[in-house]
């Protein structure tokens, strides 16, 4: 599959999420699998400005694979000075957000906010094309709808693929819904069938199995993955060999697990300093154990400790007595 001139070793894709998709968890992801990691998304007013915390979100390392970076804003003038900025960076496709649900941006008319407006949404994503002059691709993410009664994906899709977007990817929940209900792949399947660009569909996606079935269901040319992915980059493993239809492994073992929590945190500590990546850690150690027998007593034990040195040694214990009683 192509998005523009970038080819991708397979239709799996991790999705962009706030204040979790920095360079570490791109970088497991994509020894897992991943074809392509989308970046935490970037305010193009945060880059326009020269605010340190945007900039830091600009950070690709050399060992990752390649890199969507995903903007956000309503200005095209502004959007299209961001995509300039951008054109020197190593990100390989340059995605709009036009599906963010959360108030802080949706009250600022950004994010899904912008499907109410589809000729603003035109003109954004026209400004952000002529920015890249040609360089990279673009691409948009969007929800079915802002609700039920406006279920305007294919109409934003057919007007993105006008102002020269390279794909775009659909998220079967309207913003009204959050994350809510169940993602509505027919909508999905309405945009594949009203535009000629590469559809990504996108919404509980939760393991191999769902991914293959969105595609077969929907005719979607690739899948992006969000909450699935959250302590579990294995599933960008099993999703590659499902797709070639080859078997899928059990779960990973509690080696697997714990080798894969330390290099994680060995990684944020590199991009950010343990002082810093010891608190964000926590998150992804309750995802990592998430479901597993004693996995409550973990989440409390590592919720109440105040030094990377005690989350290592309760990591170590649990993992040791998991291991032992298997």
């Amino acid at each position: 599959m192509r998005i523009g001139n970038f080819r991708l070793k397979n239709p799996f894709i991790a999705a962009p999420l706030a204040g979790i998709t920095d360079a570490s968890t791109r970088t497991l992801n994509a020894s897992m699998g991943a074809a392509l990691c989308f970046s935490e998304m970037v305010s193009g007013k945060g880059l326009m400005y020269e605010n340190v915390k945007t900039e830091s979100l600009l950070h690709i390392r050399d060992d990752e694979g390649p890199v969507a970076f995903q903007i956000f804003g309503r200005d095209p003038v502004v959007m299209k000075d961001t995509a300039r900025r951008l054109a020197g960076y190593g990100n390989v496709i340059l995605d709009i957000n036009m599906g963010c649900p959360v108030p802080k941006i949706v009250k600022n008319g950004e994010g899904s906010a912008l499907m109410k407006e589809p000729e603003l949404a035109g003109e954004v994503i026209r400004a952000v094309v002529e920015g890249t002059d040609g360089a990279k691709p673009v691409t948009v993410k969007m929800r079915a709808g802002w609700d039920e009664d406006h279920l305007n994906a294919p109409e934003l899709a057919k007007i993105a693929e006008q102002a020269g977007a390279s794909a775009v990817t659909v998220h079967g929940r309207t913003r009204m819904q959050y994350y809510t209900g169940k993602a509505d792949r027919s909508i999905i399947k309405k945009v594949k069938e009203s535009v000629s660009i590469p559809v990504i569909g996108n919404g509980d996606i939760m393991c191999a199995e769902d991914a293959v079935s969105m595609m077969e269901e929907t005719g979607c040319d690739a899948v992006m993955i969000g909450r699935g992915m959250q302590g579990n980059p294995w599933i960008f493993r099993d999703m590659a060999l499902a797709w070639e239809g080859k078997p899928v492994p059990d779960r990973p073992s509690d080696e697997e697990i714990f080798a894969m929590i330390m290099r994680h945190f060995e990684l944020l500590s590199e991009e950010k300093g343990e002082r810093i990546a010891f608190p964000e850690m926590k998150k992804h150690v309750y995802w990592y154990v998430k479901g597993r027998r004693g996995a409550n007593e973990i989440k409390r034990r590592i919720n109440a400790v105040t030094s990377a040195g005690e989350m290592r040694e309760i990591l170590y214990s649990y993992f040791d007595g998991a291991a032992a009683n298997s």
